[in-house]
């Protein structure tokens, strides 16, 4: 039965894939960095004061400018034509307060500014080591935790992670249709990430079902709260850039996908817990019935809905708290400031998250409980220890008997 389910999914995804993979119309790379003949460099930051560093820039010309060099500091050039001088970089004052002596930066180098200001202007702060060594350390305790599985899921991550780079975001900035992008693209990521951790057995596949209900109730639930709500997409600065640079691309759509990706991983990992809790209790007594594994699981379920859903609601709090900082700015009645655009957007994303997720629950446990009788105890899932489904096997056999 569920290969009749699952087998045209994975047709239907690869049909998606097929159909919405983006053209050479993509829009991804479109945008130049910076203006002809700038260059992005290397810097590293000898004095958060730019005083001083003129004395050894003279060769590149007079750079005096004091509107720039009131926000700047002192940085050694490490590539380009200016490798090795010491000159004064101009940093937005926003930035500023990050900058510390030894710090890498990227820089762009503008030749015309030479005689007319400073002619290197900080880009951004380099962060190759601290986001690798954070990640090297997220690997070693992943795998010395997790084991096999942990190599397999973080194996599912990466592959999971290209399907939105190299196919959702060229084919919404292709001016796909953003819906059946998201829909695709997470039936993708869910396949890969799913199947690739937990290996190909009922209760992956039941897991897996779960989180395709919960992914179309969020659709349904978010389609209809942005237009009942009529919300826009349009109230952050990187949205309306993103608006005059592809004008074609809807950002109310664009929003009703951002919604959908992004409860997908807190979904999956409910669907998942949710699915072994059930067999878990079917291998602890195989004469429970369907009826009373539904209610043991539900109760296993509820303390997932009643931990998830206020996870939720705080990582959106905190993702968006310099928005709602802002808005509680302006004098004007709470519940104003709760119901502004801005915010609305962001209360919404948690409640059709929320639902979705709260749903996905009893229908994963109905199903697990559905197909676990059906399947021997010990056989439903790969195992990192051959004695782990040994001792399965043996548990199975001695209620048996």
């Amino acid at each position: 039965m569920l290969t009749a389910i699952v087998v045209p999914i994975v047709i239907a995804t690869l049909i998606g894939l097929v159909v919405l993979w983006p053209g050479k119309s993509s829009l991804v790379g479109s945008q130049p960095f910076g203006a002809e003949g700038t260059s992005l460099e290397s810097a590293t930051i000898t004095s958060t004061s730019a005083e001083g560093c003129q004395e050894a820039s003279k060769s590149l010309g007079d750079m005096t400018d004091g509107g720039l060099l009131a926000d700047a500091v002192c940085a050694r050039i490490t590539s380009g034509k200016g490798e090795g001088l010491v000159l004064p970089v101009h940093v937005p004052a926003e930035s500023m307060s990050a900058a510390d002596v030894g710090d890498e930066m990227r820089v762009m180098y503008t030749p015309a500014a030479v005689t007319s200001g400073t002619p290197y202007v900080f880009v951004d702060y380099q962060r190759q080591v601290p986001v690798l060594a954070l990640s090297i350390v997220y690997l070693v305790l992943v795998v010395a935790v997790a084991g096999r599985k942990g190599v397999l899921s973080v194996l599912g991550l990466v592959l999971a992670t290209a399907v939105l780079m190299f196919f959702m975001i060229p084919a919404l900035l292709d001016l796909a249709s953003p819906m059946w992008v998201t829909l695709v693209g997470a039936s993708a990521m869910m396949l890969l990430a799913v199947y690739i951790a937990h290996g190909v057995s009922v209760r992956t596949t039941t897991a897996l079902l779960g989180t395709i209900v919960g992914v179309v109730i969020t659709v349904v639930l978010s389609l209809w709260g942005v237009g009942a709500a009529n919300l826009t997409g349009a109230t952050e600065e990187s949205a309306l850039t993103l608006a005059a640079a592809v004008p074609g691309l809807s950002l109310r759509a664009l929003l009703t996908c951002g919604m959908v990706i992004a409860g997908l991983g807190v979904l999956n990992d409910v669907t998942i817990t949710q699915a072994s809790a059930v067999w878990e209790l079917h291998a602890a007594n195989t004469s429970l019935s369907r009826m009373r594994l539904f209610t043991g699981g539900m109760r296993i379920g509820r303390d997932h809905i009643a931990s998830t859903v206020y996870t939720l609601a705080f990582a959106y709090a905190g993702t968006a708290l310099p928005l709602i900082l802002a808005a509680s700015l302006i004098e004007r009645p709470v519940i104003d400031t709760m119901l502004s655009g801005e915010i609305a957007e962001e209360i919404v994303r948690t409640l059709v998250s929320s639902i979705g997720l709260v749903l996905a629950i009893p229908a994963t446990t109905a199903v697990a409980a559905l197909l676990c009788r059906t399947t021997p105890t010990g056989r439903v899932d790969n195992t990192d220890d051959p004695d782990d489904a040994h001792n399965a096997d043996n548990t199975h056999d001695a209620n048996r008997r």
